[in-house]
């Protein structure tokens, strides 16, 4: 549809249907647009309002408005460089001022302002997309009396005192900036577009854009790699640079009274605010302030969110299955009965014999989450995950119509400043637009990027030595702990070093954090991508892969290989014939795993919640105390924009890098090991509910204002998700059929309990599979390092001869002693089994779901069909008037030509 708009370029007159501009977003009567109000007040020869002047959004001349700062300090040396480049900024066109900071005298401010004359170039190089006609909505008969359906019900809800997970369009402007075709902006064509004002046809988030890709190729010093204002930043030239904010989030009067005093006021009020937790987020409005980026990133986070409701009660109800049940389980009873089952000891020497009912709380807990409704929900959300990623690209196709956002192509990013700067000697015909660009040979790209994957792969060593060394601190501590003077600790040894261990590996995991981001970032700038988009995929790819492993390294040992390879006793294998393989609990080893993932889920959102906040306001709260205490608290009112915003916290250097990575990694946590902690998904949904509104608010107060930048999805994250969703079929039907007791009950009930060959699986079926499963071991067998120091004359007054552990194998007094018994091997033939079926299942409904989902809603499939024809026509009707113009001007030169005929 681009392509015929273009063409249409070349025939279609300029009669255009009105379409608002951005001020009209505002609220009507509350807030007008500075930058309007001086063109009006210039153009009918008023003086500039002195409100114009003090606010810190213009020059000092009132008139020309602040579209960049750049902030330096007088006392750096890079004071050449600096002349340099902003000698070549004013070569370039743009305007500049410089202003003292109020607070310190060594700061000094540059505003930067672009006139028109450089917008429109550089709008027309960076294939800026303006509006230029009105659309034209087709609706159907059906839509139009849903319409009138939602109208009534709108008009009903207005009588409710609240009106939950709405909208609330009172207050909000009209936003309807999107109702206009659009195309990339020419200046030759410029009579086509829509321009009722020259200072409002690109909005501030346009103007920031395009003054910062202007000040990204200006140089600095003569040399191919002395370019960009990224460079001057890390160097130290310059400390700051960063677009306005619109002015001050707060007001003394009501939104509802009096309107909004500017766009970010409007979205602390309605999007940033506690008080609005349960309503829909304003999109538009944050896609018109922070860009499609941040937009898109907001939609994706409340999708998500709101994807997340019915996996939390499922999963709720799994949990409150468990306790209902609880009384009746028969497996529980039987544990908490089992007084005269004495168990062998689960370390070398200081561990003790114990009875098995006194795991009996950690045989009720494991119920909670390893019950009969676990392989349903294990099910669900493998395909609750599959549909929420293709409705969630159904979601994206109508954000990006409304947005504009279909036509646009990777073709029209612009080439990175480094790789032009690398590979400007070497350039090549752009097969898309014809013109010459830089380009990197193969063998050069090859070469970089295995040395890049190479260092991904030292990394990921090394998280795995770190997992190795916390098997080590477990193994040896287990001990340590069952020889403590105390005997709450004593008594729960196991529980005691499977805590410590998940604290200390979360203090690992946040200290290699720091080491694998800068390792990333060396990385990604050795391979030397095209465009940022590239930069950013890369980078992306390789921090998830790091943190991936880094997280949950530690998760994949305890479900899958704790007290798997231990042995048995009086063979045990050993690590480093040394130290012996931690077992588990007697109850199982699902109640380790689900130790390990709760307190990691919530210190990790714990952490990264005040990392997001609660560090910028304390760092903001600081600075404003500071400056009270040398300034005096009546000077924070006279401070101008640029004054307040620098003062506030930079956005990360990498983007939405960490936002995306923290909620990527906790749908990871609510998917892959959902079998074995069903409450994951309720955690997710508060934790998100809250995460939005955090982020919101720190957007809009905390944090400067970011660069707006486009995107038509959330990018190669798409990709990590459906990898995600993949993955955890395959881990969460390890889950159950390995670390769950699920199969071996299975398989009891059918083949070896009262009910076998019954058909039956009742609770009555389970009598007896605690004594079924446990093996018999006799106390003289043990080695000498392995024997404990107790005799176990504790029990029954005369020292133990025989003691139980947890496996299928033969008594000692068999033909072939500790062999494995004929019930091990038909558990590990259904485990296997499960696992293919389960798998090939799971993975057959998923392919199904998505081929029944279409990834266009029909009626968005319709609009676009229909704004198609209505292109064709127009260029139909042009090109029709074009040949009667034609005509027209060969009959009145032919007339012309016979009246000078002699």
């Amino acid at each position: 549809m681009a392509k015929d708009v273009n063409i249409l370029f070349d025939e279609l007159e300029a009669v255009n249907s009105p379409c608002k501009d951005d001020d009209s977003l505002l609220h009507p009567g509350n807030l007008t647009s500075t930058s309007d109000d001086a063109s009006r007040l210039e153009a009918g020869g008023e003086t500039v309002p002195e409100k114009n002047k003090s606010n810190g959004l213009y020059f000092r001349d009132g008139k020309c408005r602040i579209d960049y700062i750049l902030v330096y300090r007088k006392s750096n040396p890079q004071m050449e460089k600096r002349e340099i480049f902003e000698r070549n900024i004013r070569a370039e066109g743009l305007q500049m001022e410089k202003e003292s900071s109020l607070i310190n005298s060594d700061i000094i401010f540059v505003k930067l302002h672009a006139p028109w004359e450089v917008l429109g170039r550089y709008a027309e190089q960076m294939n800026v997309r303006m509006p230029f006609r009105r659309k034209i909505y087709y609706l159907p008969r059906r839509y139009k009396f849903m319409s009138r359906i939602d109208k009534q019900i709108s008009s009903f809800r207005r009588w409710l005192p609240k009106k939950p997970m709405r909208l609330d369009k009172e207050t909000l402007p009209d936003l309807e900036e999107n109702d206009c075709y659009t195309a990339p902006f020419s200046q030759q064509r410029i009579h086509h577009f829509i321009i009722h004002n020259k200072d409002t046809f690109f909005n501030n988030a346009t103007r920031s854009r395009i003054v910062h890709h202007i000040l990204q190729r200006i140089k600095y010093e003569e040399g191919k790699n002395k370019i960009g204002l990224n460079r001057l930043l890390t160097n130290g030239s310059y400390e700051a640079a960063f677009p306005l904010h619109e002015g001050s989030y707060r007001s003394k009067n009501s939104i509802r009274t009096h309107g909004a005093v500017n766009h970010r006021h409007l979205l602390h009020e309605c999007w940033a605010s506690w008080g609005v937790w349960y309503k829909y987020q304003p999109l538009d409005l944050v896609r018109r302030y922070f860009g499609e980026k941040i937009g898109l990133y907001f939609a994706w986070l409340g999708w998500y969110t709101g994807m997340l409701f019915p996996a939390a009660f499922i999963g709720l109800f799994v949990f409150l299955y468990g306790v209902i049940t609880l009384d009746h389980c028969q497996v529980s009873k039987e544990v908490c009965q089992a007084t005269d089952i004495i168990m062998c000891p689960v370390c070398d020497k200081y561990c003790p014999f114990m009875r098995l009912s006194d795991s009996c709380v950690y045989a009720k807990v494991t119920h909670l989450f390893d019950n009969g409704a676990t392989v349903f929900f294990a099910v669900f959300m493998a395909v609750w995950a599959t549909v929420f990623l293709e409705f969630w690209k159904r979601r994206r196709a109508v954000i990006a119509y409304d947005w504009d956002l279909i036509d646009w192509e990777e073709e029209e990013e612009e080439i990175r400043p480094q790789f032009e700067a690398k590979y400007s000697k070497k350039e090549r015909m752009n097969p898309i637009s014809g013109k010459p660009e830089p380009y990197q040979a193969f063998a050069d790209k090859c070469s970089r990027l295995i040395v890049s994957a190479s260092g991904i792969f030292f990394m990921i060593c090394v998280v795995i030595a770190a997992v190795f060394g916390i098997v080590i601190y477990r193994v040896v501590t287990v001990s340590t702990f069952a020889a403590f003077k105390w005997a709450l600790i004593r008594n729960n040894s196991q529980v005691a070093t499977t805590g410590t261990a998940v604290c200390i590996n979360f203090c690992i995991i946040m200290l290699l954090n720091v080491l694998y981001e800068k390792v990333a970032l060396l990385l990604t700038n050795l391979e030397q991508p095209r465009t940022e988009s590239e930069w950013e995929n890369s980078f992306t790819l390789k921090m998830f892969l790091f943190q991936f492993v880094n997280l949950n390294s530690s998760t994949f040992y305890i479900a899958f290989f704790l007290g798997r390879f231990t042995g048995h006793p009086g063979a045990y294998l050993r690590l480093i014939n040394r130290w012996r393989l931690e077992e588990c609990h007697p109850s199982g080893c699902l109640i380790d795993l689900c130790m390990q993932m709760g307190i990691i889920m919530v210190l990790k959102q714990t952490w990264n919640n005040f990392m997001e906040l609660g560090y910028p306001l304390i760092q903001n709260w600081w600075t404003r105390r500071k400056v009270r205490q040398e300034h005096g608290p009546e000077r924070k009112l006279s401070f101008p924009q640029w004054e307040k915003d620098y003062n506030l916290q930079p956005m990360n250097a990498y983007g939405l890098f960490d936002e995306y990575l923290e909620m990527i990694l906790q749908f990871g946590f609510t998917t892959i090991f959902v079998a074995a902690f069903p409450l994951a998904p309720l955690l997710a949904l508060l934790n998100n509910i809250i995460e939005i509104r955090l982020d919101a608010y720190k957007f809009v107060t905390q944090w400067r204002r970011p660069l707006a930048s486009r995107a038509k999805d959330i990018g190669i994250w798409y990709g990590i998700l459906e990898g995600i969703g993949i993955l955890s079929v395959i881990t969460n039907a390890f889950v159950i059929a390995i670390t769950s007791d699920f199969i071996p009950r299975l398989v009891y009930a059918y083949k070896y309990g009262p009910c076998a060959g019954q058909g039956e699986a009742g609770q009555k079926c389970m009598v007896g599979y605690v004594n079924a499963s446990l093996s018999v071991f006799r106390i003289s067998d043990f080695e000498n390092r392995s024997e404990p120091e107790s005799d176990g004359s504790e029990f029954s007054g005369t020292p133990l001869k025989y003691c139980r552990y947890r496996d299928y194998r033969d008594p000692p007094h068999s033909l072939v002693p500790y062999g494995y018994t004929l019930q091990f091997w038909h558990v590990l033939a259904a485990r296997l089994a499960f696992i293919i079926v389960f798998e090939h299942l799971v993975f057959c409904i998923k392919h199904l779901i998505s081929y029944l989902i279409p990834d266009l809603p029909k009626d968005l499939r319709d609009r676009m069909r229909r704004e198609k024809y209505l292109i064709q026509e127009m260029m139909y009707e042009a090109e029709l008037e074009r040949l009667q113009k034609e005509r027209k001007e060969r009959k009145k030169n032919g007339k012309a030509h016979h009246n000078e005929w002699p």
